[in-house]
């Protein structure tokens, strides 16, 4: 048996359930991950031994980098960018060298180690993490300026970062008296192919996804995942260390073409992101002993804390001087800058070339910096939403999301506008859009599983989303999507009377909540919306219980359409949770059904209110 794979599929296996477990408890999954690697590892349980698996842990990290930052920059949106780029310039460029040479002072004077070890920390340290921030920054819902120049700087900091931190090991390595002048070319050229080399391979296989003819259905994610590893080992192959910068600009060249299959490729490289990140972490922090972590002591704490405290808001006064960030923006940006993926896959690499060339300290060199890692993941992770809050830095609440813009969709926007909240539409029908802005309502046109539509339409700031397509598939499909990457809290799912294809359980069953609380025969209410048919009123009941409610859904199924439910000033969309605490609920009528209704209403205990 070859332990070296069940190692592999171990540290994979246990590395998802500790993703998934960060994402359902709020904590960074990297800081999970982390310790996982250590119990894992020889320290504890001696499942997992790195070293075994000798070069191959190598090519490994140098792949799965490779996916990570093409994902990064595929999220990337240019216009934002265009936005906020001369602070992104500026933190990737003095704010990195404020950072690398901060890093690198810390660790002479804390550390007292050789200035070339120092020189390594300093340049290793550039890095923050998109891997660990884009998860942070969707979970706390950062206002938009500050999530675009904390993204684009986790990106780009991350593939010039690397570039940097390898220049500084060939020079220090094999340091003599033209070194330096070589490594500033070296730096110069790597950063010049990298980029030309990504606008080129993005550009083509951007086009190549336009031509529906080019590519197969249904093979245009692992063509791409392809595409993404011969163009990195070819830049490298062509330039050593060119090829992280070169899949970096591919990514967002490709992300900004406009392409219209772009949202299944957007969500298969970020599923692949998620699990290289997993089998990475465990096997990277399990290659480090704790003792080591645990013998850098007080001066390795002071360390990571003057990077955090001191050198971190120095970089980013330097580099947002001018911009129209205010003071709390700046003291939020401060706060933020996790490590991750790519520092500690450095760190262990650069460790081995060191030990092979007899530095002594190499390990202590990777154990400061995940201890970096560790550090800013915890305490800024978790701290995050708590900062944001005290700085007021995250996008207010307000609002709701319709996908599907028809009789129904209108009637219930009006009782939600009515009541004081903001709705916008979205709808990959032009005639759909038009009705809606006609009506007086936002629209956008585009298919809302497209991660940058919802982006676009606000996702992250809205009370909810109601997903009120023809279609339960796309409904359902939709609704868990916005759950699972702007963490909203309710959503609803509208289902079609008479279609099984999914049941009320089933999406019940995903935590998300049916529309109208049962199915409803939504092509004969919109019809009777449309042609100006339909009344809309508001009952109050005598006494409310869930029974009651639960008996109006079920009753009303043939006869009138629950729309929405009033609580004091608020107005939520209609479904069994709507509670006990209703005072009201707004029933839409059928043109010819009025006495029926109100005579079954009254029956039950109803009141007629408006």
């Amino acid at each position: 048996m070859d332990h070296r794979l069940f190692m592999i599929a171990l540290a994979l296996l246990l590395g998802m359930i500790a993703q998934s477990l960060g994402r359902r408890t709020g904590i960074p999954g990297i800081a999970i991950l982390l310790g996982l690697g250590v119990v894992l590892g020889p320290d504890v349980l001696g499942v997992v031994h790195p070293e075994q698996l000798g070069p191959a842990l190598r090519d490994l990290v140098h792949t799965a980098v490779a996916v990570i930052l093409f994902e990064g920059g595929l999220a990337l949106d240019l216009k934002s960018l265009r936005k906020r780029g001369s602070s992104i310039r500026r933190l990737i460029t003095v704010g990195a060298l404020i950072t690398a040479i901060g890093g690198t002072l810390a660790a002479r004077y804390w550390m007292q180690w050789s200035w070339r070890l120092c020189f390594l920390f300093g340049a290793l340290v550039i890095v923050t993490g998109p891997t660990v921030i884009q998860p942070i920054v969707r979970r706390i819902r950062l206002l938009p300026r500050l999530a675009t120049v904390l993204e684009a700087e986790g990106v780009f900091g991350d593939a010039i970062g690397a570039i940097v931190a390898a220049v500084v090991l060939e020079v220090v390595v094999d340091w003599h008296g033209d070194a330096f002048a070589i490594g500033a070319l070296g730096l110069l050229s790597r950063l010049a192919f990298g980029t030309a080399a990504g606008l080129v391979g993005g550009f083509f296989v951007g086009a190549l996804l336009r031509s529906k003819r080019s590519i197969a259905e249904g093979l245009e994610n692992v063509f791409v995942l392809a595409y993404v590893l011969v163009l990195f080992e070819g830049s490298n192959l062509l330039l050593p260390e060119s090829g992280i910068l070169s899949i970096t600009v591919a990514g967002l060249t490709v992300g900004n073409m406009g392409i219209q299959r772009l949202g299944k490729l957007r969500d298969f490289e970020e599923q692949l992101t998620v699990m290289l990140i997993a089998m990475l972490f465990v096997l990277l922090a399990a290659s480090v002993r704790t003792a080591e972590v645990v013998s850098l002591g007080f001066n390795g704490l002071m360390t990571v804390l003057t990077l955090m405290v001191v050198i971190r808001p120095i970089a980013v006064w330097a580099s947002t001087s001018g911009s129209r960030f205010n003071l709390r923006d700046k003291l939020f940006l401060s706060w933020m800058a996790p490590r991750g993926i790519v520092a500690a896959a450095a760190a262990s690499l650069f460790a081995e070339v060191l030990l092979a060339s007899g530095e002594s300290k190499a390990s202590e060199l990777r154990a400061l910096v995940f201890l970096l890692i560790a550090t800013t993941v915890v305490v800024e992770g978790l701290g995050a939403k708590t900062v944001a809050t005290l700085l007021r830095v995250r996008v207010p609440i307000s609002g709701y999301l319709i996908v599907g813009s028809c009789g129904i969709g209108l009637a219930l926007a009006r009782l939600l506008r009515k009541a004081g909240e903001t709705v916008i539409f979205v709808d990959s029908h032009p005639d759909a859009v038009i009705m809606a802005e006609d009506a007086g309502f936002s629209a956008i046109h585009g298919n809302a599983m497209d991660s940058e539509v919802l982006r676009m339409a606000g996702a992250g700031s809205r009370r909810g989303l109601i997903a009120l397509t023809s279609s339960e598939e796309v409904n359902m499909l939709v609704a868990r999507k916005a759950r699972k990457e702007y963490k909203l809290g309710n959503a609803w799912v509208a289902l079609r009377r008479g279609h099984q294809s999914i049941t009320p359980l089933d999406v019940e069953k995903e935590e998300l909540n049916v529309l109208f609380g049962q199915t409803r025969y939504h092509e004969f209410w919109n019809i009777e919306f449309e042609r100006g048919f339909a009344t809309v009123e508001w009952w109050k009941p005598s006494k409310v219980t869930r029974d009651t409610i639960v008996e109006l859904i079920e009753q009303s199924v043939d006869l009138f359409l629950p729309l929405a439910c009033g609580i004091k000033e608020r107005v939520l969309p209609m479904s069994k949770d709507c509670g006990t605490k209703i005072d009201r609920v707004a029933v839409a009528i059928a043109g010819g059904r009025e006495s029926r209704v109100h005579k079954w209403m009254e029956q039950n205990g109803w009141v007629l209110v408006g």
